[in-house]
């Protein structure tokens, strides 16, 4: 009996490995001899097959549908990539609900609406992302991982059952991925909100937040494991330093726009309790309903004529001497934010929102209310933390950007005392600043014998061919020349390098 060959592995030119491996098995999908009649002809073997007829697949050929991933392939790891990316747009995309409510200023007269353009747009990104939140479980469910039992020795082993990935996978992370994935915010928009406003007249928008802020945990937790997974694949994140900068300057700016969306919509909250506090105290000269704050009824008969004589916005105005106190959502009034363009509105909650993080909140003037004390006080926190991880990594990318310069500057600081220390004389002190240059040239401070003798010797040995192919043809080109020469007589002979001639004195 022969005894099995181990597969040898050994990397190419081209930086790929091969494996010597036994070539697939193929079988045809019909027969490959074949005569006219479509009748099998035994008597014509030496017929060729055209094989434009026919497909050939190997044994192992299984359909798109049965494909098990393997989490350490390169397709795999495109597709980490992609999806997180689309984390990010969906944790953009999310906070843009809270722009909804706006407040009409019209003459003298004020109303709640709901822009429901804006409402359209961010639904329809909203829904792209859902999309790839639910390929992902698809994805989860046909990728393998490794058994458990077998990570003792090296690597270890693929589960590739279909069974049992789908069972580990509902036992783990099926429930998060689930809950990230439920288009939950549109629902409470275009069915929950609108049913309730029309009984209750009402823009409250607390379920708005609790379900925002609900799916957002989730989808904030998915960008953990994935970065750990693109991490254990690369090593990194991002592929160079200035892409890891700007990586944690996104996640910092993300924040922000969230805290702004935030301040935003509590501040409308603010305003509408507000309206509705001072509705209730309101009897004369007419009663006020609920149901005129809604810009619905702005065209009503008793709403025109209770908009005349009502005092319940001017009770409201920040601008006017009043008892209400809005602390820090008073500015959104003075500034008429909430009357203002998506834009403007947009890019001024994303300003309050940096400033307060990057200060930690040290310039909110808080008011007595619960809500927007916690408000300040997590915006404190999150400040500080955000501006300790995220900033600091920065700050750590951009270091490495000019580690190996400042490295070389202080060992040739170092080299120079040393020299002065020893007093070298100005020759000898010349040829070391030489020579330092010149090793800064030829490697930028990149130790490059630990990196060849970290490669397999094959690998290895190809590179030093190739760095060294220039310098073996030039030291042996001047070989040839030198024994040239030193064959010919001293008498004024010279060898031309354009070309095969000596040349000689008269």
């Amino acid at each position: 009996m022969e005894s099995k060959k181990d597969k040898l592995v050994r990397f190419n030119n081209k930086g790929s490995a091969l494996i010597e491996k036994p070539l697939p098995v193929y079988k045809a999908t019909v027969p490959l001899l074949k005569t006219e009649g479509g009748h099998g002809d035994r008597n014509s073997s030496s017929r060729i097959p055209k094989f434009g007829k026919f497909k050939v697949f190997p044994e192992d050929h299984e359909p798109w549908r049965e494909r098990i991933l393997d989490p350490g392939s390169e397709l795999f790891l495109q597709w980490n990539r992609i999806f997180l990316f689309w984390c990010l747009v969906a944790l953009f995309v999310d906070p843009l609900f809270f722009y909804m409510p706006s407040v009409i200023n019209k003459d003298d007269t004020s109303c709640m609406d709901t822009d429901l353009n804006l409402g359209i747009v961010v639904t329809c990104f909203r829904t792209l992302a859902d999309a790839f939140y639910i390929l992902h479980i698809i994805i989860k469910f046909r990728t393998a991982y490794v058994s458990p039992t077998s990570r003792v020795f090296g690597r270890g082993e693929l589960v590739t059952d279909p069974d049992m990935i789908a069972m580990r996978y509902l036992k783990s992370d099926f429930f998060i991925d689930l809950v990230a994935a439920l288009p939950l915010p549109q629902i409470v928009i275009w069915f929950i909100i609108p049913a309730i406003r029309s009984a209750h007249a009402d823009h409250t928008t607390n379920a708005l937040v609790l379900i925002v802020l609900l799916q957002y945990v989730p989808r904030l937790y998915l960008i953990f494991p994935l970065s750990s997974q693109i991490i254990k694949a690369t090593g990194v994140v991002t592929k160079t330093a200035w892409a890891g900068a700007a990586y944690n300057l996104l996640l910092y700016m993300l924040a922000s726009h969230v805290l702004g969306a935030s301040w935003y919509l509590l501040s409308i909250e603010r305003h509408a309790t507000c309206w509705k506090s001072e509705c209730r105290k309101e009897t004369n000269p007419l009663q006020c309903n609920p149901h005129y704050l809604d810009c619905g009824t702005l065209d009503d008969g008793g709403r025109l004529k209770w908009g005349n004589s009502t005092v319940v916005f001017s009770n409201c105005d920040p601008n006017n001497n009043i008892s209400f106190n809005y602390g820090i959502f008073e500015i959104a009034l003075t500034k008429e934010v909430f009357s203002s363009h998506f834009l403007q509105k947009y890019f001024y909650c994303l300003w309050w929102g940096l400033q307060n993080l990057s200060s930690y909140g040290q310039s909110l003037n808080t008011s007595t209310f619960m809500g927007e004390t916690l408000f300040a006080i997590l915006i404190a926190i999150l400040g500080l933390v955000l501006f300790a991880h995220l900033i600091g990594n920065m700050q750590t990318y951009l270091q490495s950007i000019t580690v190996r310069l400042e490295e070389w500057r202080l060992k040739r600081r170092d080299t120079e005392e040393w020299m002065r220390h020893r007093q070298l004389p100005q020759d000898l002190r010349e040829r070391v600043q030489r020579f330092v240059q010149y090793k800064w040239l030829a490697t930028r401070g990149v130790d490059e014998e630990s990196i060849l003798w970290a490669l397999p010797p094959d690998l290895r040995r190809d590179i030093q061919r190739h760095l060294c192919l220039d310098l073996v043809r030039r030291l042996h080109q001047e070989r040839i020349i030198e024994m040239a020469t030193s064959q010919l007589p001293s008498a004024g002979y010279t060898l031309s390098l354009g070309g095969p001639f000596l040349l000689t004195d008269g």
